[in-house]
């Protein structure tokens, strides 16, 4: 009789409309594949996402849309003890599990890594590391910079909450108050493509104007109209 390798890793990716870059994306995190089960939960991609990613994973989940849901969704279906929380826009770095590891069997029940931006321009070097000292200052994530727990701490806080805009700021402020993040500095390679998109300017003045706002309670679900509204605008203008 045939057994199944209990894996020690899930890694969980959140997708909509991801077609043009699932497929290399995923062939990325093939060499990992037996150590990790790689789940995607898709918020009913309208595209090719699904053809695209089944044979290069473990389990497809469709979801209602919002980036919470779908990662507490794909962490339902998940059997590892160590979650990893991934974009489809980003790439983690060699030996990225040795380093999880490491945080783990050194006590740690979370982390994430420093993250380094992928573009055109100068500017997003300078970018990334802001983000990287203000979350190494605050002890703050973003899931661009791949936060991974253990299933442990993660049902005990319930998982991510469900709001429409600021699950990881939110969900990070919560494990914060249990640990302290186990930090990697080896860097992950995101897309700056939603940077470049809307420009890094306009991203900068935008997203701190949304944290600001968050800082003093706004609602996530009228920040993300704010954050809907900021993009619509910069298209009219562009």
């Amino acid at each position: 009789m045939q057994t199944h390798k209990v894996k020690k890793y899930s890694i969980i990716i959140p997708t909509l409309n991801e077609e043009q870059g699932i497929r290399d994306f995923l062939n990325a995190l093939q060499p990992l594949r037996e150590y990790c089960e790689i789940i995607i939960a898709d918020a009913q991609s309208t595209d090719n996402t699904k053809l695209r990613s089944l044979p290069l994973i473990d389990q497809f989940i469709s979801t209602p849309k919002g980036r919470a849901i779908q990662m507490n969704l794909g962490a339902a279906q998940a059997s590892a003890e160590i979650l990893i929380f991934l974009h489809a826009d980003t790439y983690l770095p060699e030996q990225a599990l040795a380093s999880i590891q490491q945080g783990i069997a050194s006590g740690a029940q979370w982390g994430r890594f420093d993250i380094r931006l992928i573009g055109q321009s100068a500017m997003l070097k300078v970018v990334a590391q802001m983000i990287n000292w203000r979350s190494h200052l605050t002890g703050i994530a973003t899931g661009d910079q791949v936060l991974f727990m253990t299933q442990q701490i993660f049902r005990q806080l319930g998982g991510f909450p469900e709001q429409a805009l600021m699950e990881d700021i939110e969900m990070s402020k919560r494990l914060k108050k249990i640990q302290r993040p186990y930090c990697i500095k080896t860097k992950v390679n995101s897309s700056a493509r939603r940077w470049e998109e809307f420009g890094i300017w306009q991203t900068i003045i935008l997203m701190w104007s949304l944290r600001l706002r968050y800082f003093f309670g706004e609602s996530p679900t009228v920040l993300a109209r704010l954050y809907k509204q900021g993009k619509i605008r910069k298209k009219l203008l562009s």
